[in-house]
């Protein structure tokens, strides 16, 4: 499959599901919304990864939405109500809902926690920006993202035995796509010369992404957002750029792009785009799934680089 080609495969069983819906009147849908059992995934990213393999049968929907950062999230009572009538749910794990075991606690929830990212041996984010232990952006390396797709395929089909063909024969497929992808990154990446593969995000996300596809990644914040990068740590980053030739610099979705945009200015340097590290864009956006954000980001990367 060519890269075009996945980047335009879309989730037709979802488009036809909404549409169905879409055209029942209002009383209808919620009667078919609140009968179809529910898988609630912690945010936008590993909710599409679900939906690719979940049965038909079966509802995704996320507690952190499109464009939203999971870092800041704050939730809410209708959050807890909604974990509390869901069949399933499914977190990311390594520490990057820090909200979540209180809010599954405080839901009533009793059911499983499908954690996606069990056995990954998590990236050590070192001490830099404050921040110690795992880094949780595991997602950012498609060999990695295969581990999440094993761990809910197992998951679902141990949840509902009952759909365990059809979640094996769309997780296969899946698995396919995404090997796919990761041939064609690879191959695009490998054109440009290693030494030229410097960057700055936003915030550290993309450790895994950097160690798998070789490209160094700097960054003014940590892999969490809570925390404001010191007036320090931006002057040692704009010296770095400057001595070691960054060729370009990124915003984030889900970051404030101001400060990057100020440190592109005092360095010398150029703003390449907007990468999606830890959610989505909105639906008809760049980056409205996960292989499309991966394939996204890829060609960002590689425009910002070759410019």
């Amino acid at each position: 499959m060519s890269l075009i080609e996945t980047m335009t495969c879309m989730n037709r069983r979802n488009l036809i599901r909404a549409a169905a819906l879409a055209a029942l009147p209002l009383s209808a849908q919620t009667q078919t919304t609140a009968a179809a059992p529910q898988i609630v995934a912690s945010f936008s990213i590993l909710a599409d990864i679900v939906r690719e393999i979940a049965p038909a049968a079966l509802l995704v929907t996320s507690l952190v939405g499109p464009d939203a950062d999971a870092h800041v999230f704050e939730p809410t009572p209708a959050h807890g109500k909604r974990l509390a009538q869901a069949g399933l749910v499914v977190v990311n794990g390594l520490g990057f809902e820090g909200w979540i075991d209180r809010l599954v606690k405080v839901s009533g929830y009793a059911g499983p926690v499908i954690v996606s990212s069990r056995g990954i041996t998590p990236r050590d984010a070192g001490k830099s920006h404050g921040h110690r232990g795992a880094d949780p952006h595991a997602w950012q390396d498609l060999a990695l993202a295969r581990r999440y797709v094993a761990n809910l395929r197992d998951g679902m089909a141990e949840r509902w035995p009952q759909h365990q063909a059809e979640v094996k024969q769309r997780s296969a497929a899946y698995l396919e796509r995404m090997a796919g992808l990761d041939r064609q990154v690879r191959a695009l990446l490998e054109a440009i010369p290693r030494v030229q593969r410097r960057v700055i995000a936003s915030h550290d996300a993309f450790g895994y992404y950097g160690a798998a596809y070789g490209v160094d990644f700097l960054a003014p914040q940590g892999w969490n957002t809570h925390s404001e990068p010191s007036a320090a740590a931006v002057a040692r980053l704009i010296r770095q750029i400057r001595q070691d030739g960054v060729r370009a610099l990124f915003v984030e979705n889900i970051s404030d792009p101001r400060l990057i945009q100020r440190i592109a200015q005092e360095a010398g340097a150029r703003v390449g785009g907007t990468l999606y590290s830890d959610a989505l864009s909105a639906a008809g956006g760049p980056a409205d799934t996960y292989l499309k954000l991966f394939e996204h980001n890829t060609r960002t990367l590689v425009a910002g680089l070759t410019a």
